[in-house]
């Protein structure tokens, strides 16, 4: 592993929250990261849940990068149409080491031609999704397609981390930071999945995301209009 190792997030406004401090704290921890918050500008980025975020570096001014990572959240539908997002993946990716996403940022790198012929994940509700940019949808909570990694919805962003760690500095290191985090998920209800939740459950979780779901694919349907 190089020294400083350089793991970037790229933000934009209305991402979820939680894709991406989820991944950041415990990629973070890594011995020899450097972390940069990468966006447009270095106006404050607004999450999905009110807090804002300030990036540390403009896309202009970022470095090579180690590891990329792309959020998802409902900010993908202009992230996908950005183009100075989608030339910044384009050149970052060609020497990454790790070219990454969480939830729906799966769709981001795919704007970006990055997840062509290859298997990817990304949240339930938008998997059928991913064969609209090229992709092999792959119903795993993380998938490793050479050197892609793709982490499933939201809370799927830790596991996700922990796996690169893995992958990075070994499974010594990646024990200790998930002993650290004391991430040992024992949940009250058992409903985290489209195959556990109950059938009145997932139809009220399907009707909450069509609406999302419709705007979505509009948003593709221009993204490869336009490519």
């Amino acid at each position: 592993m190089s020294q400083p190792f350089k793991i970037g997030f790229v933000l934009f406004d209305d991402l979820t929250q939680l894709d991406f401090t989820g991944p950041l704290q415990v990629l973070s921890r890594i011995p020899g990261a450097e972390i940069y918050l990468v966006a447009p500008t270095l106006e404050p980025v607004l999450t999905d849940c009110g807090p804002f975020i300030l990036p540390t570096m403009t896309l202009a001014d970022c470095p090579q990068l180690d590891l990329i990572c792309v959020p998802g959240g409902f900010g993908i539908d202009d992230a996908m149409q950005n183009s100075e997002i989608i030339n910044f993946l384009k050149t970052q990716a060609q020497t990454a080491q790790y070219v990454t996403s969480v939830c729906t940022g799966s769709f981001v790198l795919g704007a970006a031609g990055l997840l062509e012929g290859k298997r990817a994940t990304t949240h339930w509700s938008y998997h059928d999704a991913l064969s609209r940019v090229g992709a092999i949808p792959v119903r795993e909570r993380v998938v490793r397609a050479g050197n892609t990694f793709t982490g499933g919805g939201v809370t799927a962003g830790i596991d996700f981390a922990l796996t690169i760690v893995r992958e990075i500095a070994g499974d010594g290191v990646a024990e200790a930071i998930q002993l650290g985090l004391e991430y040992d998920p024992s949940p009250p209800v058992n409903s985290g999945s489209p195959d556990k939740a109950r059938p009145e459950i997932l139809a009220m979780a399907q009707d909450r995301f069509a609406p999302r779901l419709k705007k979505f694919h509009a948003a593709m349907d221009v993204v490869l209009t336009d490519s």
